[in-house]
């Protein structure tokens, strides 16, 4: 009977004895033994799903991996989550079956809190923790600290171990199960002939927090979307905690450089935030606290084995099901991959591999595997749930895998890679976490302990400061001298093929849609690539081209990062707030607008303003103004004159363009800039010229007043000839001999010589200074 085996090894109790009568004489009338044994079959304060009416939390166990001489302490809280108080209680441990596989010990974590099928001998005695009652949602702790020896564990493997509440209620006033909670205790009494080879990836990847933006002045101050990225380093923060609990195990660190360089921004720079509510980015204050995590892990990661993605962790699988269908959208994982080692190199003073690419969660396909060693890399980190064992084996063969042109697939074990992606921060979670992962992998070693393989586990890429202090207890019980010894992932990835084991690519059907469902959009890499397509057309004009490369190179690889999985929305603004931005600095080397020209004459010449508000200086531009009616409006010799542009940071310059009229009237003309192959820059600026030629009638007056004065001149010359004949005949005696030429010249000294004209007012005023163009007058 199922209720015996609940309560093996213990004495019936009166009430139980009577059940068991009543059920023997009753057999023979089953619809009446039916109707009496209900309400025992499903009690009041029972709970959906076979858990009962008080909740068994596990909360720690130490030691994780037992040895003879050890005492086993195990402490939690019990909680009567029904509606009747629990009388009679206590709470004692129960060591069940070895498990027989790694599918049994699956079986047992889905029932962990089930009180059906109760199993294992209750260790009593003075073992035992009693409450005389629970009443209803009250909370009770509880601390059981065992002998190994008195557990009667046999031969090795992993036993089965079950923390119970046992107690009566006031409808069933018997003892019986009401409270259970399952783990696992593996036990390793004799170290065993071959150790299994453990390789624990640890990952320092965050979201991407540095924007393009720099500061206008020559330290090109660094700007952040947001601060979160110092509450992750900042002590008891995500990567403080992966940083200080990782720096102590046997692990393999795998680093995205963005993080690294984002960090040594805020700590070499005085970096700035962007303000939330609009505005001028305002000062970072956490500059002590970059430079303290990056020295921790500068001092970590000596004599560590390195494992560096590309920069900022390109989403390989969206690369390869949705922007390879987008041109030049491949051709940024190399430089990726380039500007990734140099970074870990110069930050961290180490060595990087980049011989290993990561897709997401593991998951492969031949689109997938063909993108991720486009770059370079050699070794695919795939995972066991992608690529699957179809050969059959009876135990987990080793990780590494050949799969063709040279490419190694290491595969990650998928149990023991998903173990600690729920909440941990329970106690409760996080020790069931810990005890099966410790179960899986010294099942691993129980398949075939003559047989020595080598195992990866690849956990997720962002684990919380929970998970990482659950991952850092596994790892630590995991390296203990028992079944497992610790290797990088280098090593692991020379490790001899197991001849048995799985070498087929799953096809593109088999890759899994929830995953799908999360990568980039092919609307992403068309943005990306108009950003690129623009930073290209702009860095050939500039002087320090690489003071707007490298920051928008880098946020172009930040635009295709894995981060941006099921952030969606985020992902698009990032995007467009980094083509926006960069269109800002290239409008800062522009043409000033210009009104309508006036030409008085045939020729004269237009002067055209190119203006730039950048920091440094641009060159390698051409000015090109050009006539849309030759005929009438000639820029040059031709249709359109060009000349050469360099114009410093902050200034503006200013050139003419020589024209030819040949009729009266507006003429449109453009002025363009081009880069050196040809390529327009910026808008062109369209303006008309208003050419107003000289008529022959204004030439004839004009020739009219010019003989006027020919002819007035003519006759003052021959008038005062004939007083000079004149004065000459009368003779020097006379009085007025004297006077007459002085009040004569005195006479001619106060009138205006009609002989000399005027200064004449020049029909063109001089070149306007409005920088405008507004009324502009062109050059004669």
């Amino acid at each position: 009977m199922a209720e015996a085996a609940d309560f093996q090894g213990m004495t019936p109790s009166p009430a139980r004895r009577w059940l068991r009568r009543a059920a023997t004489l009753l057999a023979g009338a089953p619809l009446l033994a039916g109707a009496l044994q209900l309400p025992a079959a499903t009690p009041a304060d029972a709970t959906p799903g076979g858990a009962g009416p008080v909740d068994v939390a596990l909360d720690s166990l130490s030691p994780g991996v037992p040895t003879d001489g050890d005492t086993l302490t195990v402490s939690g809280k019990v909680t009567n989550s029904g509606n009747q108080a629990v009388t009679d209680a206590r709470v004692a441990l129960r060591v069940g079956p070895v498990m027989n596989g790694r599918t049994a010990i699956d079986s047992v974590a889905k029932r962990a809190d089930s009180t059906q099928g109760v199993e294992g001998t209750e260790i009593g005695g003075k073992y035992l923790k009693k409450f005389d009652k629970l009443s209803p949602g009250v909370p009770q702790d509880f601390k059981l600290s065992i002998p190994v020896k008195e557990l009667d564990l046999g031969s090795e493997g992993v036993y089965q171990l079950g923390v119970s509440l046992t107690g009566r209620t006031a409808a069933q006033q018997y003892d019986q199960v009401l409270g259970m909670e399952r783990t696992f205790l593996p036990w390793q009494p004799e170290a065993p002939a071959e150790k299994t080879k453990f390789t624990y990836l640890w990952p320092l990847i965050s979201t991407s927090h540095l924007t393009a933006e720099t500061g206008s002045d020559d330290q090109q101050t660094p700007v952040f979307s947001d601060d979160r990225l110092a509450e992750e380093i900042a002590p008891g923060g995500r990567l403080e905690q992966l940083l200080s609990r990782g720096k102590d195990l046997p692990v393999t660190w795998v680093v995205d450089p963005d993080l690294l360089a984002s960090v040594d921004a805020m700590a070499t720079k005085s970096y700035r935030v962007q303000n939330p509510e609009g505005g001028s980015p305002v000062p970072g204050r956490n500059q002590a606290v970059a430079k303290q995590w990056l020295n921790d892990l500068q001092k970590a990661v000596e004599d560590k084995k390195v494992v560096t993605l590309p920069f900022a962790d390109p989403d390989l699988a969206s690369l390869a099901h949705q922007g390879k269908s987008v041109a030049g959208s491949l051709s940024h994982l190399k430089p990726a991959t380039d500007v990734a080692k140099k970074a870990v190199k110069s930050i961290l003073h180490v060595e990087p591999t980049t011989d290993f690419a990561w897709p997401v969660d593991g998951a492969v396909d031949p689109s997938v595997v063909d993108v991720a060693t486009s770059a370079g890399a050699h070794s695919v980190i795939a995972r066991s749930d992608s690529l699957r064992e179809t050969a059959g084996l009876a135990y987990t063969p080793t990780a590494t895998r050949p799969i063709g042109g040279g490419t190694t697939a290491v595969v990650a074990d998928a149990r023991l890679s998903t173990a600690f992606q729920g909440d941990m921060t329970l106690a409760e979670n996080s020790t069931l976490a810990v005890q099966q992962f410790l179960a899986q992998s010294q099942m691993i070693n129980l398949q075939d302990p003559e047989k020595q393989r080598s195992i990866v586990v690849a956990p997720q890429r962002m684990p919380t400061a929970s998970q990482a202090q659950a991952m850092a207890t596994a790892v630590k019980a995991l390296d203990a001298d028992r079944w497992s010894e610790s290797q990088d992932l280098v090593a692991a990835a020379k490790a001899k093929p197991d001849p048995g084991a799985t070498t087929q690519v799953p096809g593109t059907a088999s890759y899994p849609s929830a995953l799908r469902k999360q990568e980039l959009p092919k609307s992403a890499f068309e943005a990306i690539r108009t950003t690129n397509d623009t930073l290209d057309s702009f860095k050939v004009i500039l002087s320090e081209p690489e003071r707007v490369v490298t920051p928008f190179g880098r946020a172009i690889d930040r635009a295709m990062s894995t981060s941006w999985r099921g952030r969606a929305q985020e992902g698009e603004k990032y995007r467009s707030d980094v083509q926006r931005y960069l269109r800002s600095l290239t409008d800062q080397v522009k043409l000033i607008k210009k009104s309508e020209a006036k030409l008085s004459g045939r020729s004269a010449t237009i002067p055209i303003t190119v203006q730039n508000n950048l920091v440094q200086g641009v060159e390698n531009l051409t000015l090109r103004l050009t006539s849309d009616k030759p005929t009438r409006l000639k820029i040059g010799d031709g249709p359109y004159d060009e000349q050469p542009i360099k114009v410093s940071g902050g200034h503006s310059q200013t050139v003419k363009f020589d024209t030819t009229a040949n009729a009266n009237g507006p003429v449109p003309v453009r002025a363009q800039l081009f880069t050196a192959d040809g390529t327009p820059y910026g808008d062109p600026i369209p303006f008309d010229v208003n050419v107003t030629e000289v008529t022959p009638t204004v030439m004839l007056v004009i020739a009219g007043g010019v003989l006027l004065l020919v002819l007035a001149g003519f006759r003052m010359y021959t008038q005062r000839k004939a007083a000079a004949r004149r004065a000459e005949a009368e003779g020097a005696d006379e009085g007025t001999d004297e006077d007459g030429p002085e009040g004569e010249s005195g006479t001619g000294s106060g009138e205006t010589d009609p002989g000399q004209p005027s200064d004449p007012t020049p029909d063109t005023a001089p070149e306007s200074t409005d920088p405008s163009g507004t009324g502009e007058r062109v050059d004669r």
